[in-house]
């Protein structure tokens, strides 16, 4: 780079080309503010430009120079220093998958490893469960294979000893990964089937190839075998995964690979037209060439915020590019390194609303986030999609306010955009005020010259108003005014905004109040201080470009080269051999690093580092990215800056509220962020200017624009309106008022000031808008309802954070297997978060027990615990805690969490028997007991209960691992103080008899919707009962019939019919049953309702005692819950014609050994749980979907390449079973193979049904197949015996060298020589059994379909829905959201 460029003498071009808009920043080269000049022009206009980046620097460069330059001319170069770009043609071809057609190259076994994904589906109460399409067209399958030698779950802690591939020689079997993990290799690929497979894609016309085998992030020689051939063909384009991002997990790196094989070329295409519109060219090369006209610069954004030069900028780092520009500017804008004060981004635009947060001077990453429904792995900021943006539209469903999640889009747009469009956002601030037509580009109606028509929106809400007072005009309310409709809106899209940005802080551990608001896009001006005030933030930063801020986030970014490698080393504090082996391994990413940098023009004082490790403790998935301490933080820890298992810990404490100080720290991965710098810092910052700043109060009628009608809170107010640039530095303007220029309009409400300084608007909050509205209990408010809606889910969703942060155990910490709820003083559900299905109606049943239990004899600081499923339980791992809140001596509320304990005794570790009898066989179990006693935690009673009592019984343990159980119990009682502490704040904000009336008004809300449901059911059925019958793989048979009251939307349920108690385990308790008929009746709804108690209100539910539905007290149930489940949600479902049954199962396979059964010693070992998905069953308008988990469960399953690390097994194959669907005019969806291979002496156990009777197809479609578990067991046979006998039923399954499978070659080969023949027998294990394995014996797991619905060869009536969220930027919130829903 030559001084002179150094010097910045050429122009600097920063553009952010949007989904609406292209905005461009421009300097001439003298780097100061005064000097920019900003250009927004519309992304798509065909008639006047091709591309509207090209025609951005025509334009500047017009300005400029000084002089006309034709469009169409090739632009010059010479005059400009740099040109930085955020884009979104990446997130559009992923959006509208329209990238390049490519070949996917996997591991043979997992051909579907990415249509099962994590085998979760998107949205729990989605019969129709539609999930993403993937990217590939074609898949091919590599005959290869290598496993991890040893796994973490041994818990002797055996590290086999091997050397580097180039030491061992190329035909070696056990070398060292690039992790420092002992590979074997059990089957090398073959050149010639590789080119063979790979000739053929090739010839049918593909191009781009990705390529993911399994553990290919520590043994990438098969990958980079597969990529040479694939070049040496001519593929145009080779994505290799350990590449890209060589991190274990392979269904993520896979869809990685594919991304990046689907998106690269559309982006390059993209560039090399950008490109033909230069004279010079563009990017580094270009700079250094030695003849020609001289090129200029260019770096393109990546998602992690950081610029890469064009000439390498990928598909793969281009999805979160434009977002990424505005986080970079507002985090170089509004944080201050002095004060430290973290800030939180509010990006409101018109389709989506993203925040993000910045803080301690750095960026958060995220490293797997899903956008547009492809999970990728990459470093990524932490955006999160929280709402759409100003065009989100509005309902009035179900006596409730509803915003969104369904957007108006660009086209038709909002109402006011003249197209016909619905009511927005933008309509109702606009029709309140809120919102200057004279400041919004006159771009509309029929010749796009005229401005927002504000008759329209007005129409609109009068409709609303009209329909609104109609539906509250019998429940002798006060009508509601156009303005108090609209302006119900707004509050209800701030509360919806709210939750996620709490959630996105206090995820993390932050206190959302010690932050600032960082507003910008069109829309966040008008909403930012309602949001602020919700959350008890006090200053919000508004910078003058804030409608431009991506753009010049663009220019302000540093240039970025990430690094990072595998690892697997276990820490060590003190100067051992790990620590050197890490600083090594980081030196050698450092130098790559600054190599690539340097070849960009940077010298080595403009490069630094961020140097981090992955860290987490062992047997725990929560892996942190610790960055290495600075100086000062060092201090903490004698100076010493590679601290960072110190610092692991201290980031562990503040995160999930714990340290594991007797468990060993393992590094993950070594990663080294190189970073170019070009930004010097800001000449001040906030806090500087603000320090050095005299307000001065604008008087009333001074530098007015005009005076503007403005609906606040109680009616509408005079409100001056200021144009921003009339306004000096140091004009301080008191609410209300409005603050507007040509890009954006920000709402200074009463009590708030909103002061100039050079950089921004500072907006300091007052007195709440909301403050001093009276509500009563004599009429419900419809807003006040919905607002009291999120409210209480809110605080359900809180608990669980508190959960979640507080526990120890893997279920609660890392599976989010919990649930927490508030309840009203009856023990009515009010909410539950997360939804998991199986918790919601039996939550209720278990509080309300108790509460009559205990009726009169609870005091201050009691919290009961039980699980008994004759006292609301649904089986014995739930454990129920429950605490009271008092006011006075009247329990007012109950809040409860329950949570999966991993093991509470019984008769196998894991308590979770496929062949129990009775319910002692199953663990401890508690009917009624106090946990805590006025505020004393009663350890040694509970110690009783979980391990001392259950021991008792013959051949049943105690909890054997009472410590965890003790912790998570903790976390849980922490958990219900949080919601208790939570709903006081309530009480203190509205009173406690506001409260407590819309505690059960929201429970009349969801009754009200049911009886809708119910009365239109009855309508479709002409008033006929309903009724079905299915029948559990014993052939128990579950009956039920329904009758309808047409006329009060009521309806009585009765399990008449239904068989008798079973002496084996798939009893369900009353509870169950119940869960089952509010998830039911929810996805029938298909609207989003509060799930309460109001659903089960107008329903009577009559079960048979004795009946095997309401078993009795000693009665075994772990398959009630997981199994019987099911099958009563089929039944429901098929009494109202829904759908044909879904897999009707959960799969549920255990693994492990040791323990302490039958009163040995005890034995340390481990265990494993897992459910496996199958096909979900078709419906009307809708085919089943393949490899899913359906109703009642929604578990994740282990990624395969994690499986193999922590357990001793080889994933054989993870597929989808073909044909296994029921056939019909819509077909079911197939259910998967599972086939696990065991290394080692294995108990292994497995639970599941439909392995008799057919999950059945509806209106003609065909039943689907059934389940079917098989062992593959080795059985010796002597020779002489065996040679009468057949081969038909075994045969010895052989490697490629001819040696059996299973342990390693040469002691099969022994064994060979020596002892008897070895036959493979494979073996029915039927619905429910348990086995003890050998090494090298499997479990095939081949689980049911899905039924299909009508006959073969009747059309198709197949429904186009889109869910609106799909382009949602999924960062840690919503991921988090999924995982909740995925712990069922």
């Amino acid at each position: 780079m030559s001084e002179e460029k150094k010097m910045g003498k050429g122009i600097r071009i920063a553009i952010d080309r949007g989904g609406t808009f292209t905005d461009c920043v421009g300097n001439p080269g003298s780097g100061r503010m005064e000097d920019d000049v900003l250009i927004k022009l519309l992304s798509e206009d065909p008639s006047n430009y091709d591309d509207a980046p090209l025609e951005g620097i025509r334009r500047l460069l017009e300005r400029f120079l000084g002089e006309e330059i034709p469009r169409g001319q090739p632009l010059d170069t010479s005059k400009i220093e740099s040109i930085r770009m955020g884009t979104t043609v990446a997130t559009n071809a992923l959006l509208e998958r329209k990238g390049e057609d490519l070949v996917m190259v996997v591991t043979k076994g997992f051909a579907d490893c990415l249509e099962i994904g994590n085998q979760s589906r998107p949205n729990i109460f989605d019969l129709a469960i539609k999930k993403p399409e993937v990217l590939y067209k074609r898949v091919v399958e590599i005959d290869e294979r290598v496993t991890l030698e040893d796994y973490a779950e041994d818990p002797e802690r055996n590290e086999t000893k091997a050397t580097t591939i180039e030491k061992a020689g190329k035909d070696a079997e056990l070398v060292k990964g690039l992790s420092g993990e002992a590979v074997r290799i059990l089957r090398r690929p073959e050149e010639e089937g590789i080119r063979k497979s790979l000739k053929e894609v090739y010839d049918e016309g593909f191009r781009s190839i990705a390529v993911c085998l399994m553990h290919g992030y520590t043994y990438p020689q098969h990958e980079a075998l597969v990529g040479k051939i694939a070049k040496e063909i001519g593929f145009g384009h080779v994505s290799l995964s350990h590449e890209l991002m060589p991190m274990i997990k392979l269904v993520p790196r896979a869809t990685s690979a594919c991304a990046d094989a689907y998106l690269t070329p559309a982006i390059k295409k993209y560039i090399s037209g950008f490109e033909a519109g230069f004279e010079g060219g563009l990017g580094t090369e270009s700079v250094k060439k030695e003849k020609g006209a001289k090129g200029a610069r260019c770096e393109f954004m990546q998602s992690d915020g950081g610029l890469v030069d064009v000439d390498i900028f990928s598909g793969l780092k281009a999805i979160l590019s434009g977002p990424a520009g505005g986080v970079v500017g507002y985090a170089l804008t509004s944080y201050d390194p002095e004060t430290k004060t973290p800030v939180i981004g509010f990006d409101m635009g018109g389709t989506s609303t993203d925040v993000s947060r910045y803080g301690s001077g750095r960026y958060d990453h995220v490293f797997e986030t899903t956008t547009a429904g492809v999970t990728i792995q990459s470093p990524q900021l932490d955006i999160n999609t929280v709402a759409a943006g100003g065009g989100s539209r509005l309902f009035w469903r179900n006596g409730l306010f509803v915003v969104g999640p369904e957007s108006a889009g660009a086209h038709p747009g909002p109402a006011c955009y003249k197209k016909g469009g619905p009511a927005t956002i933008t309509d109702a601030n606009l029709f309140l005020g809120r919102l200057l037509p004279d400041f919004f580009p006159k771009i509309f109606g029929e010749n796009e010259d005229e401005g927002l028509d504000e008759g329209a929106s007005e129409k609109l809400f009068k409709e609303l108003a009209e329909t609104i007072n109609k539906d509250i005009k019998g429940e002798n309310r006060e009508e509601m005014s156009i303005d108090e409709v609209a302006y119900g809106f707004i509050k209800i899209a701030n509360e919806t905004m709210t939750r996620p940005i709490r959630s996105l802080t206090e995820a993390r551990g932050h206190d959302t109040s010690k932050h600032r608001l960082a507003t910008f896009g069109g829309a966040g001006g008008q909403h930012a201080v309602a949001i602020a005030e919700a959350l008890g933030i006090t200053q919000i930063l508004v910078h003058r470009y804030s409608s431009v801020l991506s753009a010049y986030g663009m220019a302000l970014a540093d240039v970025v080269d990430e690094r990072q490698e595998p690892d697997s080393k276990v820490w060590a504090d003190d100067d051992g051999e790990a620590r050197k082996y890490l600083q090594n391994k980081m030196k050698d990413l450092k130098e790559k690093s600054t190599a690539t940098l340097k070849d960009q023009g940077f010298s080595e004082e403009q490069i630094v580092f961020e140097e981090y490790l992955n860290m987490r403790y062992r047997g725990t998935e929560s892996a942190i990215m610790v960055i290495k301490p600075t100086q000062e933080e060092a201090k903490e820890y004698d100076g010493d800056d590679w601290s960072f298992g110190k610092a692991f810990v201290k980031q562990h404490k503040q995160e999930f509220g714990f340290t594991l100080p007797d468990r060993d720290i393992i590094v993950d991965d070594v990663r080294a962020r190189g970073i170019g710098k070009t930004f010097e810092g800001l000449e001040k910052t906030v806090d500087q200017q603000l320090k050095d700043i005299k307000p001065k109060d604008i008087g009333k009628g001074e530098k007015e624009y005009g005076k503007r009608q403005v609906y606040f809170e109680g009616g509408r107010q005079e409100t001056p309106v200021y144009k921003l640039e009339d306004l000096a530095v140091g004009d301080r303007i008191k609410g209300p008022a409005i603050l507007a220029d040509g890009t954006q309009t920000i709402v200074v409400t009463p009590g708030s000031s909103a002061l100039v300084i050079d950089t921004h608007v500072v907006i300091n909050i007052g007195e709440s808008e909301s403050q001093g509205k009276t509500l009563n209990t004599k009429e419900v408010d419809p807003i006040m309802l919905s607002i009291f809606a999120h409210r209480f889910m809110a605080i359900a969703e809180q608990m669980g954070r508190a959960l979640q942060k507080t526990s120890v155990s893997t279920n609660v910490k890392e599976r989010l297997d919990y649930s927490c709820a508030l309840f009203d003083s009856d023990g009515g559900l009010v909410a539950n978060a997360p939804h998991l299905p199986v918790h919601l109606g039996s939550m209720s049943t278990c509080v309300r027990k108790q509460a009559e239990i205990w009726k009169g004899k609870l005091k201050q600081g009691d919290v009961l615990v039980s699980n008994h499923p004759m006292y609301g339980g649904t089986h014995l791992p739930d454990i129920t805690v429950i605490t009271p809140a008092f006011s006075g001596d009247n329990i007012v509320f109950y809040v409860a969490s329950r949570a999966h304990h991993a093991d509470i005794g019984g008769i196998l570790p894991g308590s979770m028997p496929p062949n129990s009898r009775e319910l002692f066989q199953e663990g401890a179990a508690i009917k009624s007991e106090k946990l805590v006693s006025e505020g004393h935690f009663n350890e040694k009673r509970i110690t009783e209960l979980l391990q001392t009592e259950p021991a008792l019984w013959p051949g049943c343990s105690g909890a054997r691992c009472l410590a965890d159980n003790l912790n998570d119990l903790k976390a849980q009682i922490a958990a219900n103080q949080k919601g208790i502490n939570l709903i006081r704040t309530l009480i203190d904000d509205y009173g406690e008899e506001i409260v407590r009336f819309y505690m059960h008004n929201i429970q009349d809300n969801a009754e009200l919707s049911v009886r809708n449901l119910l009365k239109d059911v009855s309508k479709r059925f002409e008033g006929r009962d309903l009724s079905a019958t299915d029948y559990m793989d014993d052939g128990s048979p579950i009956s039920l019939r329904i009758t309808i009251d047409a006329e009060k939307g009521e309806a009585v349920f009765d399990f008449s019919g239904t068989g008798p108690e079973v002496y084996a385990n798939i009893n369900a308790p009353e509870a169950v049953t119940y869960s089952a008929i509010i998830y039911c009746l929810r996805c029938l709804i298909s609207e989003d309702i509060p799930l309460n108690q109001g659903c089960l209100k107008p329903i009577t539910v009559n079960i048979p005692k004795k009946s095997f539905l309401s078993p009795s007290d000693h009665a075994a149930v772990v398959g009630g819950n997981v199994l019987t489940s099911q099958r009563v949600t089929d039944v429901v479902l098929k009494a109202f014609q829904a759908c044909a049954a879904s897999q009707g199962d959960c799969n549920n396979l255990t693994f492990g050994f040791g323990g302490n059964v039958a009163g040995t010693d005890e034995v340390k070992g481990f265990g494993y749980y897992e459910t496996i998905a199958g096909g979900s069953g078709a419906g009307p308008d809708w085919d089943g979907t393949s490899g899913v988990h359906t109703h009642m469960t929604n578990t994740r399953i282990t990624d395969a390449e994690v499986f193999e690390r922590r357990y001793p097994v080889i994933l054989r194959e993870f597929g989808l079973r073909r044909g296994s669907g029921g056939q019909g005019r819509h077909r079911g969806g197939d259910g998967v193979v599972r086939d696990i291979e065991f290394r080692i002496p294995v108990q292994v156990s497995i639970l599941s049904e439909r392995r008799v009777y057919h999950p059945y197809g509806l209106e003609g479609g065909e039943d689907a197949r059934c389940g079917l578990n098989i062992w593959v067991r080795s059985i010796e046979v002597d020779e002489k015996a065996d040679a009468g006998v057949e081969g038909g039923d075994s045969k010895e399954e052989k490697g490629e060298n001819g040696q059996e499978k299973g342990e390693n070659g040469q002691e099969k080969a022994d064994k060979k020589k020596k002892g008897p023949k070895v036959q493979e027998r494979r073996i029915n294990l039927g619905g429910k059994n348990t086995a003890e394995m050998k090494p090298g014996e499997r479990i095939i797991v081949m689980t049911p379909g899905g039924g299909g619905w009508g006959k073969v060869g009747e059309e198709k009536t197949l429904r186009e829905k889109r869910d609106p969220r799909e382009a949602w930027r999924v960062g840690s919130v919503g991921e988090r959201q999924a995982m909740a829903e995925a712990s069922a």
